[in-house]
């Protein structure tokens, strides 16, 4: 009898292409496919709450697929680790109904950009973070950053790749948090920024458009008050450059309560 199991997973993504398998592999899906093949013997495909970019991390990362083991649930965290790299761990695992889907029945997302604005890098968190070489005026990066709330069409902040024919995304939320804990005694340091944005879904490159672009009013390149009018033009070269992707962070996922 088939089973749909449901699993959490976190990853430093530095050293992979990827959450969805691309042609030239090593993507973490890639990895939890090879490791749920060695463990069962079964050849899977996994379906993720959604896909994050080369280099990009996960805090929380859902996904489903069906089997025909029947390993105790309790089990499969631990026999999935030890077939896994150290830098893939998964952290919880369920047992759902066959229809659940994990992309489908995510309703929010949350995802979490690092930007350490210290004088110099952090080298034990440098793989987590974008560390900016200049001071930043955080107070305006909050301004611009409250202009994203809201359903809008996204085009100005999504990769020109992009190949969704719908570009409109409702951000819920989207908040910045300064963690000062690691900061010397000097004026230069400014702690470690975190900027978070919530909503039902985001395009490609999305996140990181936003953060390129509060780079730029932290410098004073733009103004705040310039942020509905870059949306407004749904035109890539209207908003700022697309912030690496070593400190993005896909954070959390909210799912429907059925």
């Amino acid at each position: 009898m088939m089973r749909n199991l449901c699993m959490t997973v976190t990853y430093d993504g530095t050293a992979y292409y990827g959450f969805q398998v691309q042609p030239g592999g090593n993507t973490i899906q890639d990895h939890l496919e090879d490791a749920i093949r060695a463990l069962t013997g079964e050849t899977v495909k996994i379906t993720g709450s959604g896909r994050t970019d080369a280099g990009v991390h996960a805090r929380r990362q859902i996904f489903n697929f069906p089997t025909a083991s029947q390993i105790p649930i309790e089990r499969w965290c631990i026999a999935l680790n030890s077939r896994l790299p150290l830098d893939i761990v998964v952290i919880d695992a369920l047992e759902v109904p066959a229809d659940f889907h994990s992309r489908y029945a995510a309703k929010k997302k949350t995802y979490r950009y690092t930007v350490n604005a210290n004088q110099f890098p952090d080298v034990f968190n440098r793989r987590l973070q974008y560390h900016h070489h200049a001071k930043l005026d955080t107070a305006a990066m909050e301004e611009g950053l409250r202009h994203f709330i809201g359903t809008y069409d996204f085009t100005s902040f999504a990769s020109r790749k992009s190949q969704k024919e719908n570009h409109v995304r409702s951000v819920y939320e989207a908040w910045m948090e300064v963690d000062r804990s690691m900061c010397r005694d000097h004026p230069r340091d400014q702690g470690v920024i975190h900027i978070y944005v919530s909503g039902n879904g985001f395009l490609q490159h999305m996140v990181r458009i936003i953060v390129g672009t509060l780079l730029e009013i932290g410098e004073g390149k733009r103004k705040a008050s310039e942020v509905p009018n870059m949306i407004a033009a749904c035109n890539r070269s209207a908003a700022g450059p697309t912030a690496v992707s070593c400190g993005l962070m896909l954070w959390d996922l909210e799912y429907k309560k059925d």
